[in-house]
C-alpha cells in the first residue's frame, strides 16, 4: 500500500522517522523501478532544531521545499558532491524533514549497481544518504516532487520491528549543532548490514 498524504502530516517528525523504519521507498527514474526497505533514518525538526537547514525559520531558494506540504521530496546536495533524499513532514509552514540515511536494496538491485559502478552487491551499495540517492536515481530533479507520484514513492508492506531491533541514538555529522547534536533523532535496524556507520 503505497503511504497516503495524511500518514505525512503528523506534527511529530521524530515518531514518522522511527515509523518510516521498514517502509519501502522506490523510485521510477527513466522507466527503471528501483527501491528496498529503509533501514536508517533521522528526524530533522523544524526551526527549533539546530542541524536543520530551516533553524530559525530560515527560509531560502533550498529551504523553501521543507516549508510546503508534508509528503513530498526534499533533495539538496551536500558537499557538492552528494544528493540527499529527505521526506517532508507536516502542515505547510512547518519545515520537518526525515533524512533517508540507508534502503536494503530490494528490487532493481542491477540497476542499482550500474548507478553506483558496482561489479558486486555490496552493502555500501544503499548505506548512507549519498548512496541511497545515487543508487536510486534520486537528484535534484526530484526535489518537491509529490510523494504520492509516479517517480517517487513509499510503500507500506507489513513489515515491523519492534524497539528491541531498532536502535536509536545521535544524528551523523552535525556537530555544528550543538547540544542538538547529542538528540536521539536517529533510528537505524540493529545489525542490518546496509546501515551506514556507526552500527552498534
Amino acid at each position: 500500500m503505497i503511504l497516503p498524504l495524511s500518514y505525512y502530516l503528523s506534527n511529530d517528525v521524530v515518531a514518522i522517522s522511527r515509523d518510516l523504519i521498514g517502509k519501502y521507498l522506490f523510485t521510477n527514474i527513466d522507466g527503471a523501478v528501483t527501491g528496498g526497505m529503509i533501514v536508517e533514518t533521522e528526524a530533522y525538526n523544524g526551526i527549533i532544531d539546530k542541524a536543520s537547514h530551516a533553524f530559525g525559520n530560515r527560509r531560502t531558494p533550498r529551504t523553501q521545499t521543507m516549508f510546503e506540504e508534508g509528503g513530498r521530496a526534499y533533495v539538496y546536495l551536500c558537499y557538492g558532491i552528494h544528493e540527499m533524499f529527505n521526506i517532508v513532514t507536516a502542515a505547510e509552514g512547518t519545515p520537518h524533514a526525515v533524512l533517508i540515511r540507508a534502503v536494503q536494496p530490494e528490487v532493481g538491485v542491477d540497476i542499482m549497481q550500474f548507478r553506483r559502478n558496482m561489479t558486486i552487491v555490496k552493502p555500501t551499495i544503499t548505506a548512507g544518504p549519498g548512496s541511497v540517492a545515487k543508487a536510486l536515481g534520486i537528484s535534484r530533479k526530484v526535489n518537491n516532487y509529490s510523494l504520492l507520484s509516479n517517480a517517487i514513492w513509499v510503500e507500506d508492506r507489513g513489515v515491523r520491528f519492534n524497539d528491541d531491533d531498532v536502535k536509536t541514538g545521535p544524528r551523523i555529522g552535525v556537530a555544528y549543532a550543538g547540544e542538538d547534536a547529542l538528540l536521539p533523532y536517529r533510528f537505524f535496524v540493529k545489525g542490518n548490514p546496509y546501515v551506514s556507520k556507526p552500527n552498534k
